[in-house]
């Protein structure tokens, strides 16, 4: 079972690399945009390439790929732990709970005043979207401060042991 997990997860590795190199290839070298893919108020002189949808499209889908595989893995580990071990499954929840705890506090710490960008007349500058880019800036900041904590406290804590 362990080769043939091995094998499949080899091709799909070589699959997605010949996939973004194609896409690679399309974007950079597949010519300038036309038509209704040439973005107004851009400065003409900048490139605008053709295919930037092509590596847009790319990008989402293996962000949902990687999202999916992650959620699967995660709850197939959990119910086996569960029948093996309820008690460690259930505690393994706690790091679920704290990023829930995490997003929560700082979606409500969030700022939902518009922004005064000059020349911008999109429609993303409303209350959801600027309290969401907050909660997601200060959900980054946390976690980084929280990684850098956990790698000193490891690194003392490695040097008492």
């Amino acid at each position: 079972m362990t080769k043939l997990t091995y094998k499949v997860s080899y091709y799909v590795l070589y699959a997605l690399f010949a996939a973004i190199i194609v896409v690679l290839c399309l974007f950079y070298f597949g010519g300038d945009a036309t038509g209704s893919a040439v973005v107004m108020g851009v400065d003409p002189d900048m490139w605008q390439p053709a295919n930037t949808n092509a590596l847009l499209y790319l990008i989402y889908a293996l962000l949902a790929v990687a999202v999916a595989a992650t959620a699967i893995a995660a709850i197939a580990q959990f119910s086996m732990a569960l029948k093996d071990n309820p008690v460690k499954a259930l505690k393994s929840l706690i790091g679920i709970f704290a990023l829930a705890a995490v997003l929560f506090v700082s979606w409500i710490l969030g700022s939902d005043q518009p922004l005064n960008i000059q020349g911008y007349e999109g429609a993303d500058n409303v209350p959801f979207w600027l309290k969401i880019t907050d909660m997601l800036i200060y959900t980054i900041y946390f976690l980084l401060g929280a990684t850098v904590v956990a790698i000193l406290v490891s690194s003392i804590w490695k040097k008492l042991s």
